[in-house]
């Protein structure tokens, strides 16, 4: 039995010297490479998401790993788009994995928060202080309300909040800085 073909289609041949470039070169060719693939890896992440805005994020992601893999990409493995595909599945699936988790982070949540109160020994003035602290919390987006918790109460830095939520290190920081922000300005608000 013949060895199967190696020949790869010219628009493949294209794909493979668009990942070198990319890597090699810089934004131009990235950018060109983004522009090639965007609507496929945009479309695979919302069918697995079923969200636009988690998609987006999936999307920027695998195009992020594909630039930093692209040195190591193996065209006797399979086709430019399936590797890229791949990389965008498996992030999918971590999101949609991540999301399922929110009942119980939410639980848990709620359980730090309800535990700052339940401490006898403050002072009434104490209590009431992280009564209206944990109000706070509560109404801040859950997404911001575990970042900021995990930043704060629980000294984790943004990279090991980002690392337990299973999200890019800027999205932390955003979810940390904006539920700070948030809840400086209920504060200030009771003023």
């Amino acid at each position: 039995m013949p060895a199967p073909s190696t020949r790869m289609l010219p628009s493949e041949e294209s794909a493979i010297a668009s990942v070198s470039a990319a890597s090699a070169v810089g934004l131009a060719a990235g950018a060109t490479f983004v522009h090639r693939f965007e609507r496929r890896v945009f479309g695979l992440a919302v069918s697995i998401t079923r969200d636009r805005g988690l998609a987006e994020e999936v999307a920027q992601e695998a195009f992020l790993r594909a630039w930093r893999a692209a040195g190591s990409y193996d065209p006797a493995r399979g086709s430019v788009v399936t590797w890229l595909l791949t990389i965008t599945r498996n992030l999918a699936i971590d999101a949609v994995r991540a999301r399922r988790s929110f009942a119980t982070d939410a639980a848990i949540l709620e359980h730090l928060i309800s535990a700052v109160l339940r401490d006898p020994t403050e002072a009434i003035d104490d209590q009431l202080e992280a009564a209206e602290a944990a109000g706070r919390l509560r109404a801040l987006p859950p997404e911001q309300a575990r970042a900021v918790l995990l930043a704060v109460m629980a000294g984790r830095t943004a990279q090991e909040v980002a690392d337990h939520e299973g999200i890019p290190l800027g999205t932390a920081k955003t979810r940390i800085r904006t539920g700070l922000a948030r809840l400086r300005r209920a504060v200030e608000g009771e003023s």
